[in-house]
């Protein structure tokens, strides 16, 4: 028996044809019954509550909060040195945000290996902080997800492979932790993306979708996801798959594969 696939929209990246607020509504509009975004920390809580309300959707996924772009903690705090009162002040603001918007995921953001600190070292402080972070989350109802990125847009990023990542996922406890598997992020570092997804179907919470090289939306690139839709479907995959893509026009425009894969 198939499952029936469940899409999301990321409005950090599509709809970007509206302000941040009017996208909700765009979305719901075009047919998405949830979305998810990583850094809704700009807007009080309640503000974006009234959004979801308005627009009756779901929220999904928020990011722990990172670093300035261009600072070393642009890709997230959860492997830097002499950062962990910044990683915990953030993940407690994540759980604060995820639990007043009803998000079942709050994605902790590993972050990128300083140049002057040992791999080792990193994921040492990487492994603690996320069994720290899993503590605080206990009870909340809401799954800490841990993504890799890949090397080309993330050099240096903590998680290079859905392995290590599913290992820490093993490691810290799947009750309170889920591996974010993002079909980009894995055909670009390690390709053979149905065995590296039936490997980790257990470990897996959430994914995510872009079609490399661009990161534009399935059929635009490298990744036959026709395939992919059918092994997660037959694989009993009940979760949601988060749009993260730059639409290659404009979203609406660029959403006929959505309705090609539910005809």
């Amino acid at each position: 028996m198939t499952t029936p696939l469940r899409f999301d929209a990321n409005l950090k990246w599509l709809f970007t044809e509206h302000p941040f607020e009017e996208r909700f509504d765009a979305a719901a509009r075009a047919g998405f019954h949830a979305v998810e975004y990583p850094a809704p920390y700009e807007y009080a809580p309640g503000r974006l509550v009234e959004l979801l309300a308005q627009a009756g959707l779901t929220q999904i996924l928020i990011n722990t909060p990172m670093g300035p772009a261009g600072s070393p903690t642009r890709q997230g705090l959860a492997c830097v040195p002499g950062a962990e009162h910044a990683f915990r002040d953030g993940v407690l603001r994540g759980l604060e945000y995820a639990s007043a918007l009803e998000a079942p995921f709050l994605h902790v953001v590993g972050g990128i290996i300083p140049d002057d600190v040992q791999r080792d070292r990193a994921f040492a402080l990487y492994v603690a902080n996320i069994a720290w972070a899993a503590e605080q989350a206990r009870g909340t109802g809401i799954r800490l997800l841990l993504e890799p990125q890949n090397k080309r847009d993330a050099p240096g990023f903590i998680l290079e492979t859905q392995a290590q990542a599913a290992a820490v996922v093993d490691t810290v406890g799947r009750d309170q932790t889920g591996l974010l598997m993002d079909f980009y992020h894995a055909q670009i570092d390690e390709g053979d993306l149905i065995p590296t997804f039936l490997a980790h179907r257990e470990q897996i919470a959430h994914l995510q979708i872009a079609d490399p090289p661009s990161r534009h939306e399935p059929g635009t690139g490298e990744i036959a996801f026709d395939r992919i839709f059918t092994a997660i479907r037959d694989s009993g995959y009940d979760g949601w798959i988060g749009c993260e893509y730059q639409p290659l026009t404009e979203t609406v425009t660029g959403l006929g594969w959505m309705k090609e894969i539910s005809a």
